[in-house]
């Protein structure tokens, strides 16, 4: 059993990890940004312009944190918490390698490795939406209330998609913890067997973490910038802070459920693996970010009930039938 104290030393280190990539990421991607777009991005803050990150953490601590007349000061403190919470708490059950021995006994590469830790994901990822709804609603603003609820509107439509896609992996691995389901790639990737399913399940998780183009919610050619339109501060940095964890979470779990997780061959460690097939999931991320135009919002909710909702019943069907006959 493990310790308290292992516990709090691997989850001090998890979140020390997801806050340095997070504030690496901004650099990173509008640095890549530039040079998709054929100009310079940062490039006066520090060598290659890596202390941005610095310099934006500085500019949001001492920007003035401005509180609407009549919001709801308790829910509109309170709805960044519970966002960057829900992106700290998914990372609880992701393990980023096999366990390793330490004093004779295996200790996991993650804070817990509960059985059902596919569930836990999905779980955290769909309280999500509370903090994003919550502070919609608390700034008393047509703008960031609209933006709430297209968020809201987004996640349930996509979460089904997601969902259903998972079941076939699931079927497959015949486990719902998250290590059982990379040993079960040890020969070959469910991406090969599941690729439909794979691609249901990124297309949905871009929607969910609200990336382009699905990124409705703080559209600001519409909603000026939608539901975090009325933040500032350290405030307006918790929402950027969730959204960057979540699509590292997103990457992460596609890693897990589709790329072989942290398999590969001998010549990199397993931890290796692991980060660079997140690494290139991220690149397509901030890609599709550079090249994609944003969809119109019946659009999306059309593309999430007609088109990826079907597929994914029809890959779960497909998945059920050839997994009774194979058994």
């Amino acid at each position: 059993m493990d310790t308290v104290g292992l516990i709090l030393i691997r989850g001090a280190i998890v979140i020390v990890v997801l806050l340095t990539a997070f504030a690496m990421m901004t650099v990173i991607e509008r640095k890549m940004l530039g040079y998709f777009q054929l100009r310079l991005g940062p490039n006066r803050t520090g060598p290659w312009g890596l202390l941005q990150a610095v310099a934006d953490g500085v500019k949001f601590i001492v920007k003035e944190d401005i509180i609407p007349r009549d919001a709801d000061r308790l829910v509109f403190r309170l709805a960044p918490i519970i966002s960057v919470f829900t992106a700290l708490a998914a990372w609880s059950v992701i393990p980023v390698g096999p366990p390793i021995e330490v004093g004779g006994r295996p200790v996991p590469l993650s804070i817990a490795d509960p059985p059902g830790g596919v569930l836990v994901v999905l779980a955290f990822g769909a309280l999500s939406v509370y903090g994003v709804s919550l502070a919609g609603w608390a700034s008393q603003s047509k703008y960031a209330l609209l933006g709430s609820l297209r968020a809201s509107a987004q996640l349930i439509s996509y979460e089904l998609s997601m969902g259903l896609s998972l079941l076939g992996v699931i079927m497959l691995a015949g486990s719902l913890r998250l290590g059982d389901i990379v040993a079960a790639q040890d020969r070959l990737p469910f991406l090969f067997l599941q690729p439909l399913g794979f691609i249901i399940f990124f297309i949905s998780a871009v929607a969910e973490a609200s990336r382009i183009p699905f990124d409705l919610p703080e559209a600001e050619t519409e909603l000026v910038a939608g539901y975090h339109t009325e933040y500032s501060g350290m405030r307006y940095a918790m929402f950027a802070m969730a959204e960057y964890i979540h699509m590292i979470t997103v990457s992460s779990m596609v890693t897990l459920l589709y790329l072989g997780g942290w398999n590969g061959p001998a010549f990199l460690p397993p931890v290796a693996w692991f980060g660079l097939k997140v690494a290139l999931l991220l690149f397509v991320f901030i890609w599709m970010r550079a090249s994609l135009p944003r969809f119109r919002y019946d659009r999306l909710m059309d593309f999430g009930w007609k088109v990826m909702l079907p597929l994914a019943i029809v890959n779960l069907l497909v998945t059920a039938v050839a997994a009774a006959l194979w058994a």
